[in-house]
């Protein structure tokens, strides 16, 4: 069986700079409000969407090093505006903008990488279809013990696609390769496009989902935000037919609504999640 492990780099994605920069600015401007005005977004019990920090299931875990905003976007009819701020002003519809871009540039993707499987093209833009996407705008702060703390804790992502905008020029991703953490310098203007764990398993393991980490600077903040996307609620999560039938399943197979609530009730670690869904004779 071939691997893919991916993670790469989009360019000439047709968003302009000038959208990116008001994005960064208003992104900026939120974080750097008032405390008690950003709680007025708190994530609610058992939610992650919200202000706060996501995947904290026990009282004795160590937080990471960072401000999040977790915002359900698509499908727009089951956005809950109780958590979009509404300071700054414009916030709101750029965010839209920014959402409805993302949804345009995933089909060119999805279908690049079913060619690349050698399934229908349209295999996998179509699950896709009417599909979830949650939009997280992180921001970590300096910290002169830099290397005491981390921003993100290792994982891979839960979802299909990750789309990720790195919004200033201090870098903090990391992905592990060979059992080493290597860190990633973003192209100007482009998209770093990370491999989820819903891929890995529809692709019955032949593109391997990234795991990943956020470190901060000593000295200066980083901004980026990250868009996750994934097939919609009808899509059965498993090893595409074609797949599987080639070599054996790899991954089981579940609804939708069962990988999500197997997702909210862990924590980052690692690739820890896989191995739930992963059949032990495989």
């Amino acid at each position: 069986m071939k691997m893919i492990f991916m993670m790469t780099q989009l360019i000439n994605h047709g968003i302009s700079e000038e959208f990116i920069h008001q994005l960064k600015k208003e992104t900026e401007e939120f974080f750097k409000l008032p405390l008690e005005e950003k709680k007025n977004y708190d994530q609610l019990p058992n939610s992650i969407e919200g202000y706060g920090q996501a995947f904290v299931v026990s009282e004795d875990q160590k937080l990471d090093w960072g401000d999040m905003l977790f915002l359900l976007a698509q499908p727009a009819s089951q956005r809950n505006l109780r958590f979009w701020p509404k300071n700054p002003a414009s916030f709101r519809a750029t965010l839209d903008s920014y959402s409805s871009e993302l949804v345009r540039i995933l089909p060119f993707l999805l279908r690049a990488m079913a060619k690349n499987l050698g399934v229908s093209p349209d295999v996998l833009a179509s699950m896709f279809e009417e599909g979830t996407q949650g939009i997280r705008l992180n921001f970590y702060p300096p910290c002169k013990q830099a290397n005491e703390v981390m921003g993100l804790a290792p994982h891979s992502d839960a979802t299909g696609l990750t789309l990720l905008t790195q919004l200033n020029d201090v870098d903090g991703l990391q992905i592990k390769k060979s059992g080493k953490w290597l860190p990633i310098k973003p192209l100007p203007r482009a998209f770093i496009v990370n491999v989820g764990d819903v891929i890995e398993i529809m692709s019955n393991g032949q593109y391997k989902s990234i795991e990943h980490r956020g470190v901060v600077h000593p000295e200066k903040e980083r901004f980026s935000i990250a868009a996750f996307h994934s097939p919609n609620m009808q899509a059965k999560i498993g090893p595409l037919p074609d797949l599987a039938g080639k070599s054996g399943a790899q991954y089981k197979t579940s609804t939708h609504e069962d990988y999500v609530r197997t997702v909210v009730a862990s924590k980052l670690d690692g690739k820890s999640l896989l191995d739930q869904f992963r059949l032990s004779d495989a």
